[in-house]
């Protein structure tokens, strides 16, 4: 069976026609039921993100399942014109479909190479593929493979854990400089736009649970807080917030800093000497550069976090060979594992049906010598034979062997089963 994908990503597509393309929950229900109509047996998980729209399938009852199928099918589900999808999905199958989802798992073709949420999202795809049964023997095998693939590239390189957004540089490898755990600390997020969200996302991953969100829209603020499980203050509270707060954290658009400097002082005063590190995340600065000559004060501002992302991403790039080489050693690895089971049982058979065939023959030929041939006689007679078999049989297994490493294009699989009258049971 080869595997076949078609899908469209960041790499080849523009949003807009990923959005055209991208399957909604019910669609992809209905991608589930229109295909198990028109192709009994066959295999089907689709992935679909806001970077990419792919479609693996594999197998299915005769006639075998064609690219040009899963184009229609695509279409057909979408309600969009053939040419549309034909156009704008490109085409894998065999070692490069493996190899591809490979590279998607491990987060080698992720638009951020090394982002950690693709992983789950392959798997969620293979498990909604199963909850509909869809699945089998086939996408069992890669989908498996693509997840231990994925868990080796994370285990043996460091191309997951070089940091790329500033704020997961400043939750992740800042704040561990100046704070043990979050847990506890006061932390107060001023803004409430994108940046402000995804730097509340890490937080609470990193395990704060005392957050505070500062807006000048205090019904923008309230709604972020919300989902965060934060507090939520008009900008009129900003200096109280301060006092106590342990990690103060800038994200505005403000023209101006939002508190300036000898404010900053007299309210660090009010403090008892704690420590508070301010990250500074906002263009232009939301906090004036000299109040990190505050006593106990830490400050880091969006130049200096910047310069880390820039030195992850080098890191991270020094990390792809060793990562790819993962890949190739996984898929060399599968297609191994496919060629033995697939060939291992008609070889077997074939090996078994060659050695009776033998053992006939020579029972018959010494009977016919009637006892004329000595032990050491009879012992070359059957090493001839054995050299026969063998050389007889290393061509039609080779080639077995070699074709189905090509993902049995050319059907010598059932072609030796035919002609040697092996049997599907094997």
């Amino acid at each position: 069976m080869t595997l076949k994908m078609i899908g469209c990503s960041h790499h080849d597509a523009a949003v807009e026609i990923r959005e055209q393309l991208s399957l909604t929950e019910n669609e992809i229900s209905r991608t589930f039921e229109l295909f198990g109509q028109r192709f009994a047996g066959a295999e089907l998980v689709l992935l679909s993100t806001c970077n990419r729209v792919e479609m693996y399938a594999a197998g299915g009852n005769s006639p075998a399942l064609q690219s040009d199928d899963l184009i229609n099918l695509v279409a057909d589900c979408l309600n969009q014109s053939r040419d549309f999808v034909a156009n704008h999905m490109i085409v894998r199958e065999g070692r490069e479909a493996v190899e591809h989802l490979f590279l998607v798992a491990a987060s080698l073709d992720s638009m951020v190479v090394g982002e950690a949420q693709i992983l789950s999202q392959v798997k969620q795809s293979y498990d909604l593929a199963n909850d509909a049964d869809r699945t089998g023997p086939i996408t069992h095998s890669v989908f498996q493979a693509a997840n231990r693939t994925a868990k080796r590239v994370q285990t043996e390189t460091s191309i997951h854990r070089r940091r790329l957004s500033v704020p997961s540089v400043a939750i992740g490898e800042v704040v561990p400089e100046v704070f043990n755990r979050l847990q506890g600390k006061r932390v107060v997020l001023c803004g409430a736009g994108e940046m402000a969200e995804e730097t509340l996302r890490y937080l609470k991953n990193g395990g704060a649970n005392n957050l505070c969100v500062v807006n000048r829209s205090l019904d923008r603020a309230q709604k972020l807080s919300e989902e965060f499980g934060a507090d939520a203050e008009s900008m009129d509270s900003l200096h109280d917030q301060i006092v106590q707060a342990d990690l103060l954290i800038g994200t505005t658009s403000a023209e101006e800093p939002i508190v300036d400097a000898s404010t900053f002082a007299a309210l660090n005063a009010k403090r008892g000497g704690r420590i508070m590190l301010v990250l500074d995340l906002a263009v232009p600065r939301d906090f004036d550069p000299v109040i990190g000559d505050e006593p106990g004060v830490y400050l880091y501002q969006i130049d200096d976090l910047q310069a880390a992302c820039n030195r992850n991403r080098r890191e991270r790039e020094k990390q792809w060979p060793k990562a790819k080489k993962i890949i190739d050693e996984e898929v060399d690895g599968f297609f191994q594992s496919l060629q033995q089971r697939a060939t291992g049982p008609v070889i077997r058979r074939l090996r078994e049906r060659a050695d009776k065939v033998k053992s006939e023959e020579l029972q018959r030929l010494f009977g016919k010598l009637n006892g004329s041939t000595d032990t050491a006689m009879q012992k070359e007679i059957e090493k001839s034979f054995d050299r026969l078999t063998n050389k007889l049989l290393h061509p039609p297994m080779a080639s077995l062997r070699d074709d189905a490493a090509d993902g049995h294009s050319r059907g010598l699989l059932e072609a030796l089963r035919h002609l040697f009258n092996l049997g599907e049971d094997s």
